[in-house]
């Protein structure tokens, strides 16, 4: 009987080892993809991912009287439609495909395969979210509720332009540990609800946690940095605010930001993640 409820729970989850495969598997064809379709694919994840930083500062304005970490905890809840969108709609995300490096490090594809890969998808990741925070702010969307929405948006870059160096790093490491995680637990499911299912958890972390997510930034920045420099004078009326007011926001900070998270991302997920269940589950495969 035994025997007969462990074939039977076998053949309704894929248990890590053959998750490490599947990884494998899908780091070889990303990398083996023509340029074009990175790219594109590229352009798409960066949208999704800015299109759920949308949501996350729609949902956080007005949210002043809860609790810090019940704010966050709803942010990271609707940010998590940005990687839903990615895994189960189809688009290539650097963060995610920071684990491309189980492909590499088994030897199914080369060095210069995989960095061809990061960097167009990286480059597509940046039109994306860049596209979409112009988009955005053509709207006028942050004029929404008095200006709420847009003092939302000030408030959050603002934040992340004046967080030093160091600090920005190892947030940044222990982002793409979560973002990363949520996609290797993606390859065990079997359906598109326990792929949602095992996505929001880690990303609502990475939120509520305040760790920091370069492409989400790529959209959160350049955004916050419109609404300084374009933002009419009702709106800073309506906030009772002047551009004076967010001076740690500025292009060089901005960059400074997207630089190293970047990095850290980098790290957290191909390192601290892809590196460590390639050496568990795959290193000692016969070649």
């Amino acid at each position: 009987m035994q025997t007969i409820l462990h074939e039977a729970d076998k053949a309704q989850v894929i248990l890590p080892p053959e998750m490490a495969l599947v990884c494998e598997s899908v780091g070889t064809a990303k990398a083996r993809r023509d340029a074009l379709t990175l790219l594109i694919l590229g352009v798409l994840a960066g949208a999704f991912i800015a299109l759920g930083a949308n949501f996350m500062t729609v949902v956080l304005t007005g949210t002043a009287d809860l609790p810090w970490g019940v704010a966050r905890l709803l942010g990271g809840l609707v940010f998590s439609l940005g990687l839903i969108l990615v895994i189960i709609g189809g688009a290539e995300l650097f963060t995610g495909d920071a684990l491309m490096v189980v492909a590499y490090a088994g030897r199914h594809i080369t060095l210069a395969a995989l960095l061809r890969a990061w960097t167009l998808v990286y480059i597509g990741n940046i039109v994306g979210a860049l596209a979409t925070a112009g988009l955005v702010f053509l709207t006028g969307q942050y004029g929404f509720n008095n200006g709420e929405v847009g003092k939302t948006a000030l408030v959050l870059a603002a934040a992340k332009s004046a967080l030093p160096v160091v600090q920005l790093f190892f947030l940044a490491i222990l982002c793409n540990v979560l973002v990363c995680l949520a996609v290797w637990m993606s390859f065990g499911a079997r359906s598109a609800t326990d792929k949602i299912l095992v996505i929001v958890p880690p990303v609502a972390a990475f939120v509520a946690a305040g760790f920091e997510h370069s492409i989400a930034n790529l959209y959160f920045l350049p955004l916050a940095l419109a609404i300084k420099a374009w933002a009419g004078a009702e709106f800073w009326m309506a906030i009772g605010q002047s551009p004076e007011t967010y001076s740690a926001l500025s292009p060089a900070n901005a960059l400074r930001n997207i630089a190293v998270s970047t990095i850290g991302n980098l790290i957290g997920g191909s390192l601290m993640v892809g590196a460590i269940y390639w050496f568990v589950y795959l290193r000692r495969r016969p070649t």
